[in-house]
């Protein structure tokens, strides 16, 4: 029928839709690529993790998802500054070997307003990240 709409069309706009806002995951406010406040982009909009548990193992997974290499030092209270807008993901707890942050346990996207003092940063020991005497 012209003017409508196919039901697999339809389904295959609706997937394309929540696929083409695909999270993603930076380092920002470090001295390298590999080290920073760690932001996630949900909804195509960026935003802080925000965790008083932060620890190693969360900060291998951002190390790992980011190409950096393992994780040196997992930084809460905003080591590397305070960030802005929505906080995404808040209470995280990873084993260490997750493909990526949010298949991390956590609270829920946006469930929990935090204050950006707890957002988390991370050292990796990727290229350039860890400047080490020789």
């Amino acid at each position: 029928m012209k003017g409508h709409l196919s039901a697999q069309l339809l389904w295959l706009l609706l997937f394309l839709q929540d696929t083409t806002g695909a999270d993603e995951l930076r380092l920002v406010n470090g001295s390298s690529p590999c080290a920073g406040r760690v932001e996630v982009k949900h909804q195509d909009q960026w935003g802080t993790v925000c965790d008083d548990n932060w620890d190693i193992e969360d900060a291998e997974v951002v190390c790992k998802q980011m190409g950096c290499g393992s994780a040196v030092s997992a930084h809460g209270r905003a080591y590397f500054g305070e960030g802005s807008g929505p906080t995404w993901l808040t209470v995280i707890d990873c084993d260490g070997d997750e493909s990526a942050l949010w298949d991390c346990r956590h609270s829920g996207w946006g469930k929990i307003t935090c204050y950006h003092y707890y957002d988390t940063g991370v050292i990796c020991s990727g290229k350039n990240s860890v400047n080490l005497p020789l």
